[in-house]
C-alpha cells in the first residue's frame, strides 16, 4: 500500500485545552480497570443527589405533545423570550434590547465572540475562569488577555490589573459572577469600577451569570446588566446550574444597552443566530416553567451546597499544605496547594493513587507561580467525607 499523507487538524486548535474533560479521560480508563473513584471534577448536579424540577420536565413533555417539535424562531419561541425579558426586568436589567435563546449558555458565548472578535483582537478574561473562553478565542485567532482575580481579596477582580491591560486592540471584557472555579461573588463596588473601565475604553461587557441563584447564606448577586445602564452588555444564563438541567442544553443571551452603539455588532450576532437555524424547540418550554414556576428547589440546592462547602472547608483547614478562600456561591472551592511539581501532576497522582477526581488550577488559569485545584461541592456528605479522607491520606504520604 502506498504511503498517504495524513489529514491534519487545523492549526487554530493546537492551543485548545480543556482540563476538566482531559482529567475525565484519565478517570474513565481507571474506571474501566475497576477502580473505585470519587468524582469531584464536573459541575453536573444530576450526577449526585439533585434532580431537574418536575414541573420543568412536564412543561417540555406538554410542549412536545402539543406538536412543538418543528423548527422554531431563530431568537427563540415567544413564550420563552418573554419569560426571560420579565426575569431580566425583575433583576433590574431595564435596558434590554433583544433576547436570544441558545443551546446552553455556551453557544451564546461562542456566538458572541465569533460576532465580535477579528484576528488579533484582545478580550480580557478572568483568571481563574471558565476555559471555554480561551478555547473559542484560540479558534478565532484572537488574543486572550488574563486579568487576575485577587486571592487575598476573596477572589475579587483586580481592577488595577484590568485597567493596565486594556489597549487599542481590546474589544471586550468578560466577568464570570458567581465565579467558576473559585466560588467567589464580585462585590457591587468592584462591578461598578469594571463598568466604568468598559465605558471609558468602549469595551463590550460579557457577563456570565449562569450561577446567579446559587448563593450561600447572606450573599447577594448584583447583575452587571443592572449596573451597565446604556452601556452595551451581554448577559449569559441558562437552565444548567440554577435550574438543574445541564443536559437540556438550553440557555439565553440578553443584549442590553444603547442600540446605536452596538447596532453593527447586533447585526453580526443576529446573522450567527440565524445561521444555526434555531435552538432546540421542545426544551424551550422549560424556560417559562423554570423562571416563573415553583422556585423551592433553589433554596434546597443552596442549603445542600453551602453545607457541603462547610464540610470540605473544615477538612481543608486540617491539612497544612492547603490554603483556601471560603466560597460564597456556585458549586466549587479552589484551594491553593503547597506541593512539589505542578498542580496537574498533583491532581493526576491523586487520581491514580487514591481515586479522587479533581481538576488542576492550571486548567482555569491562575497567577504565575501559584498552584490550585478545583473541588466540586455537589456530591453527598458521605462521598465528600470519603474524598477528603483519601486526600488527607495522600498528602500525608507525600509529606512523609
Amino acid at each position: 500500500m502506498n504511503a498517504r499523507n495524513q489529514i491534519m487538524g487545523a492549526e487554530r486548535t493546537r492551543e485548545v485545552v480543556y482540563a476538566i474533560r482531559e482529567i475525565a479521560a484519565i478517570a474513565e480508563k481507571l474506571l474501566a480497570e475497576g477502580r473505585d473513584l470519587v468524582n469531584l471534577n464536573i459541575g453536573d448536579p444530576i450526577k449526585s443527589d439533585f434532580e431537574t424540577p418536575p414541573h420543568m420536565i412536564e412543561a417540555i413533555h406538554r410542549g412536545m405533545l402539543e406538536g412543538n417539535t418543528g423548527y422554531g424562531p431563530s431568537y427563540g419561541v415567544p413564550a420563552a423570550v418573554e419569560a426571560i425579558e420579565r426575569d431580566a426586568a425583575r433583576q433590574g436589567i431595564d435596558n434590554v434590547d433583544q433576547v436570544f435563546v441558545t443551546t446552553g449558555a455556551s453557544e451564546g458565548i461562542e456566538l458572541a465572540l465569533t460576532a465580535l472578535v477579528n484576528p488579533g483582537d484582545k478580550v480580557l478574561l478572568p483568571m481563574p475562569g471558565y476555559p471555554l473562553y480561551t478555547a473559542v478565542m484560540s479558534k478565532l485567532g484572537g488574543e486572550s488577555v488574563p486579568y487576575f482575580l485577587d486571592e487575598a481579596n476573596a477572589w475579587q477582580p483586580d481592577v488595577a490589573d484590568i485597567e493596565a491591560k486594556v489597549d487599542e486592540r481590546t474589544v471586550a471584557i468578560v466577568v464570570i459572577n458567581p465565579n467558576n472555579p473559585t466560588g467567589s461573588i464580585a462585590d457591587e463596588d468592584t462591578l461598578r469600577q469594571v463598568v466604568e473601565i468598559a465605558e471609558k475604553r468602549d469595551l463590550l461587557i460579557l457577563a456570565d451569570e449562569i450561577y446567579n441563584k446559587i448563593l450561600f447564606p447572606g450573599e447577594k448577586h448584583v447583575p452587571l446588566g443592572s449596573l451597565a445602564g446604556g452601556h452595551p452588555c451581554m448577559t449569559f444564563n441558562g437552565l444548567s446550574k440554577c435550574y438543574l438541567g445541564p443536559g437540556l442544553r438550553t440557555g439565553w443571551t440578553i443584549l442590553s444597552g444603547d442600540l446605536d452603539r452596538m447596532a453593527d455588532f447586533k447585526d453580526a450576532f443576529t446573522k450567527m443566530v440565524r445561521a444555526r437555524l434555531c435552538p432546540n424547540t421542545p426544551m424551550q418550554w422549560a424556560i417559562p416553567a423554570a423562571l416563573e414556576g415553583d422556585q423551592s428547589h433553589v433554596g434546597e440546592v443552596m442549603a445542600k451546597v453551602s453545607g457541603r462547602a462547610d464540610l470540605v472547608a473544615s477538612r481543608l483547614e486540617q491539612i497544612e499544605e492547603f490554603g483556601f478562600v471560603r466560597p460564597r456561591g456556585a458549586f466549587y472551592v479552589f484551594p491553593s496547594i503547597d506541593c512539589p511539581g505542578s498542580d496537574w501532576d498533583f491532581c493526576v497522582e491523586l487520581l491514580k493513587d487514591k481515586g479522587v477526581v479533581t481538576v488542576p488550577g492550571s486548567g482555569f488559569g491562575q497567577r504565575p507561580g501559584t498552584k490550585h485545584m478545583r473541588i466540586v461541592l455537589l456530591q453527598t456528605d458521605a462521598q465528600l467525607g470519603e474524598a477528603m479522607d483519601r486526600i488527607e491520606s495522600f498528602v500525608a504520604k507525600k509529606r512523609s
